[in-house]
């Protein structure tokens, strides 16, 4: 610090800070909403300045989670901003990147993203950002887009679930990564081969393994080979979504080694359930691509510990109850996870030899470097003072009811969980404790704003 001479409004002080450095006992003070000094656990508390005392709970910087499907406006009876963002406080989750469909009007053009900023912005409890859409045909909207803030652009390859948001074949990819290269922006993609899909078995039913054929690795895997190939011959910036097939590993390791500017995503229901424990018409599990196998599970993280997969999201997808019927064919694709993709994944991590600090990096730093939020990310002097309490050690078990998501179905009920979220923090002002929150103080966030 000199920590004396800082002038502070607030100092957070506990015995396991998570910094860039490492964990360790420190102070932290908040000035303006930004961090402005990481110093000494014992150092004095600067005249005026309020001190939170956690003891030895973590204090870590908030979560970034930059693939959450709000569905508001057009489907908020799946979700919406008040209830996406509060279950993202609940989970120490302070800053989320919406996704372009499921909401109607889909995030396409520029008069799209005004409409959904404006429904968002009294109802956000942390901040928000928006991705935009590549579709067949708004090509020319992108750079629009693109200039009016959104953080990239989000298509599929093979179909998305709503009609309002058709996928790209490959000459539309080509034209959406080229235009998108052109201005330097990233192209995020949906990364399943729809010929792969169409002769793959096509089963329905409640038995999970019948809907684990029809979406085999093999179509990600022939999905992932097309698109590095274009990223490669284009120069594209690209990030492959939700990865779940372990096959794919090799392709993805090999081209980032030839320099192909790829980055990859995974997410905590793919690390921490697995096929074998899918029961017969449990919907809930259901997901685009699908729930894996314990096996690919063990390589997902083993690519996460080499830096082959950069970082976790939840790609929480939301829906009705209704829709969540028992035959796996028709029901809703989706997992409901926002409130729980901390402590769900802190809970296999720490099983498997990681810690906090790790998971910190998946779910934090490099999310929050994958956008562009340098403000973000870590708990440093100069960032916004985004913070989450958590008691790593106390546990919980899963109950639906206390859920915030506006659809309380989840595939993580009766599950025991380790860590607890005792506060979530938005620029030095704390908008969770105790199970109570404060009135809305998020902020709509723009690419470099």
């Amino acid at each position: 610090m000199s920590e004396q001479d800082v002038a502070a409004e607030l100092v957070l002080r506990s015995t396991r800070v998570i910094t860039p450095e490492g964990t360790r006992a420190a102070s932290v003070a908040v000035a303006g909403g930004r961090i402005v000094a990481v110093g000494a656990y014992d150092a004095e508390v600067p005249d005026g300045a309020r001190l939170e005392d956690f003891g030895d709970d973590v204090l870590l910087p908030g979560l970034v989670d930059t693939h959450v499907h709000v569905n508001d406006p057009g489907r908020t009876e799946w979700e919406g901003f008040w209830t996406a963002t509060r279950a993202a406080a609940a989970g120490g989750i302070t800053t989320l990147v919406d996704m372009p469909l499921n909401s109607l009007p889909p995030t396409t053009t520029v008069d799209n993203l005004r409409t959904k900023q404006d429904v968002a912005r009294s109802k956000a409890h942390v901040d928000v950002g928006f991705w935009g859409g590549a579709l067949p045909d708004n090509v020319r909207d992108l750079k629009p887009l693109h200039d009016a803030g959104v953080y990239g652009f989000k298509c599929f390859l093979s179909p998305s679930g709503v009609d309002e948001f058709p996928e790209l074949n490959q000459a539309q990819l080509t034209a959406s990564m080229a235009e998108i290269t052109g201005f330097g922006g990233l192209l995020i993609v949906h990364a399943e081969d729809p010929h792969e899909l169409a002769v793959a078995p096509s089963k329905g039913g409640p038995k999970y393994d019948d809907y684990l054929q029809t979406r085999p690795r093999i179509s990600e895997d022939t999905a992932i080979e097309g698109l590095i190939a274009v990223a490669k011959r284009l120069g594209a910036r690209v990030h492959v979504l939700h990865l779940s097939s372990s096959d794919a590993l090799p392709l993805i390791a090999a081209a980032k080694r030839e320099g192909v500017r790829l980055t990859v995503e995974t997410c905590p229901h793919y690390l921490t359930l697995t096929a074998e424990e899918v029961p017969d018409g449990a919907s809930e599990f259901k997901c685009c691509p699908p729930i894996r196998e314990a096996g690919n599970q063990d390589l997902l993280w083993a690519a996460l510990a080499d830096g082959t997969i950069d970082c976790v999201v939840t790609d929480h997808s939301p829906s009705t109850a209704e829709l969540k019927t028992d035959d796996f064919a028709t029901a809703w694709g989706g997992i409901s996870g926002l409130q729980l993709s901390l402590p769900a994944v802190w809970t296999e991590a720490r099983k498997r030899g990681y810690g906090l600090e790790d998971v910190v990096r998946w779910m934090s730093t490099r999310t929050a470097q994958l956008v562009g939020l340098d403000q973000k990310g870590a708990i440093e002097a100069g960032r916004d003072a985004d913070f989450a309490v958590l008691a790593p050690d106390e546990t919980f078990t899963v109950d639906p009811a206390e859920l915030q998501h506006r659809n309380r179905v989840t595939a993580y009920a009766g599950k025991t969980l380790s860590g607890v979220v005792k506060s979530t923090w938005l620029r030095g002002e704390r908008i969770l404790h105790g199970g109570e929150f404060s009135e809305p103080a998020g902020r709509l966030l723009e690419r470099n704003n």
